[in-house]
């Protein structure tokens, strides 16, 4: 899907991701492009197998320029962690260890607030076609386990990033989760409310709607949550006081007019011959 917009600022920061051993330059710039899509800067390689730089990492990598300027090679995953004081692997696979398991989306959450409190974490990714080797697992304090198909479990290097760097990238996110109406009209006040309420209700009583004096509390409360749960803005209150006048409108017209007050005229009867 296209979505850039360079107009805006970019976020950056985030965990470290660490790419160990891994195969393609396609892979390498996959990776990065969903790594960037997540606010992620900060890559660190080890000993990827066609060396470094790579030209088709860069062609794959979709303007995610930043990210491959930034990035440094390591020649073992102990070097490229040195620095960091939480450790997270990805795995599918169970390597009988003795470590906490957390899903993505439990590790985002715990990320946040390590880093909040100064505290660098990063990720590790092991190769696509083996994944990470036990030594490398070994160096880790937690394993990140995405709950997929058990039966089919395998995801691709890109794929693998974008799940755990969305995770990330979610828990940080401030939209509130529910969006205010948009455009050049606010919610309409309550005092608003009621004085649209009161002219409809009016209407209503005037039709003869509202006639059932039993039923009439009832239907009114009906009608009144029925209005809140829509939430209406000012302007679309507007526009149902002028949809409520323009029905009544008509009608009050023909019952104020000299014809509709003149006693209707009896029919002549004409004789039907058989």
């Amino acid at each position: 899907m296209a979505g850039t917009d360079h107009r805006r600022l970019p976020a950056s920061g985030g965990p470290v991701i660490v790419l160990v051993a891994p195969q393609l330059g396609e892979n390498i710039g996959t990776a990065v492009r969903a790594m960037y899509n997540c606010g992620l800067t900060e890559l660190r390689l080890v000993r990827p197998r066609d060396g470094w730089p790579n030209p088709k990492a860069v062609a794959t990598a979709s303007g995610a320029d930043i990210v491959l300027a930034g990035a440094r090679l390591f020649d073992s995953v102990a070097e490229a962690v040195a620095d960091l004081r939480h450790v997270y692997a990805t795995t599918a696979r169970d390597r009988f260890m003795v470590k906490r398991v957390l899903t993505p989306r439990e590790g985002a959450a715990e990320m946040r607030r390590f880093m909040a409190a100064g505290e660098g974490c990063g990720i590790l990714f092991g190769p696509e076609r083996t994944g990470l080797v036990n030594d490398d697992v070994a160096l880790a304090d937690t394993v990140l386990s995405v709950p997929l198909n058990p039966a089919f479990s395998s995801l691709n290097l890109a794929q693998a990033v974008l799940l755990v760097a969305y995770e990330w990238f979610a828990a940080g996110d401030a939209t509130p989760p529910e969006q205010l109406p948009t455009g050049h009209s606010t919610p309409a006040t309550k005092e608003e409310l009621l004085r649209f309420f009161g002219h409809f209700e009016e209407e209503l009583d005037r039709s003869g709607f509202l006639r059932s004096e039993d039923k009439r509390p009832g239907m009114i409360r009906n009608l009144r949550n029925l209005f809140q749960r829509a939430n209406p803005t000012a302007q679309e209150l507007r526009t149902l006081h002028g949809v409520i006048t323009a029905f009544v409108g008509p009608r009050r017209r023909e019952d104020a007019s000299p014809a509709a007050k003149a006693p209707a005229r009896p029919r002549k009867r004409t004789a039907v011959k058989i």
